[in-house]
């Protein structure tokens, strides 16, 4: 005959066989998502506080010297928001609203021809044919041209005696006056990043499956219809990430019109100005409110980009999840 013993441990609750230590309760999601913030606070933290010290102090910096008549040769005086109400309303505002006509009339004029563009050639890079390697290695090469090499190189080309008069049969003074200044630089600007975009939007395309697309083709959906409804709405966040890219690369543009035409022709754009009136006339305090307004400028119009059409990607990548 066996009998059983089972040992019995007194808790305190004071009922038999159970044990005195407390079950763990598992981590609330709430608990694991803090968790989950606090780590990935110290992963970037490291981050932050390089783009602080690169990034926030010169633009405090330039804030707070735009406050104050800070020329060469006098001590700085403080003068509150002279500077701003002199750029934007006083003898500086001519050339500051010219300036920045100039810089968005570049930006989006730019981007509209290098994003057809580029997504063409993305097209085309994503095929399947002999040689794509060779043509994506050739598409590139603008791209990885210096801009300083570029703009001079189109500068010759564009020259009254250059090639593209010779081809066009005409005598353009393309550096010599307004719009055809202007569509020069639009043109070499095109040209070089162009390859930029179509690097980002291949990517984009290369993520697509080809089982979508046969599934397409057998349900009858031509080319056109293939674009529209599979190609171009998948490929939608690369587009828009490209496009941001150049948005915000744009808007600071200054090598290809300083060195085509130095800003004469009404080409001048904005960060030509900051450097005119901070270096060439030494007037520091101007040139940082300039910068400022700059900065705003570029600031709300990528944060009115990203809250329409980023806002958009995200809640139709959600849908599609």
């Amino acid at each position: 005959m066996t009998t059983n013993i089972t040992d019995t441990q007194p808790s305190t609750n004071g009922s038999p066989g159970r044990s005195s230590k407390p079950a763990m309760s598992p981590a609330t999601p709430a608990r694991r998502a803090r968790g989950d913030g606090r780590f990935a606070l110290w992963l970037v933290l490291p981050t932050l506080l390089v783009l602080a010290a690169v990034i926030g102090y010169p633009v405090l910096r330039a804030v707070v010297r735009s406050l104050y008549d800070d020329r060469l040769g006098r001590d700085p005086s403080f003068i509150g928001l002279d500077n701003y109400a002199s750029i934007l309303f006083g003898g500086g505002a001519e050339k500051f609203w010219a300036a920045l006509g100039n810089t968005l009339f570049f930006s989006f004029t730019t981007v509209v021809f290098e994003l057809l563009i580029g997504m063409t050639l993305a097209l085309v890079m994503n095929r399947a044919f002999k040689g794509r390697g060779i043509v994506r290695a050739v598409v590139l090469v603008p791209w990885a041209i210096p801009t300083a090499v570029a703009a001079v190189l189109w500068k010759w080309t564009f020259d009254a005696n250059g090639i593209v008069n010779h081809l066009l049969g005409s005598q353009i003074l393309w550096t010599g006056s307004e719009w055809p200044a202007k569509w020069a630089i639009v043109f070499a600007d095109t040209w070089k990043t162009a390859p930029f975009i179509a690097l980002l939007v291949l990517a984009g395309l290369q993520t697509i499956s080809q089982e979508v697309y046969e599934a397409a083709r057998v349900d009858g959906a031509g080319p056109i219809r293939r674009f529209f409804s599979i190609t171009l709405p998948l490929a939608r966040p690369a587009i828009v990430v490209a496009v941001l890219f150049r948005l915000l690369d744009v808007l600071r543009i200054y090598d290809l019109p300083q060195i085509f035409t130095n800003g004469a022709n009404n080409t001048r754009t904005l960060s030509m100005l900051v450097v005119e009136e901070s270096i060439g006339n030494l007037h520091v305090g101007v040139g940082s409110a300039l910068s400022t307004l700059t900065f705003l400028i570029v600031f709300i119009i990528a944060f009115i980009y990203i809250r329409l059409l980023g806002a958009r990607v995200m809640s139709s990548a959600n849908g599609a999840s």
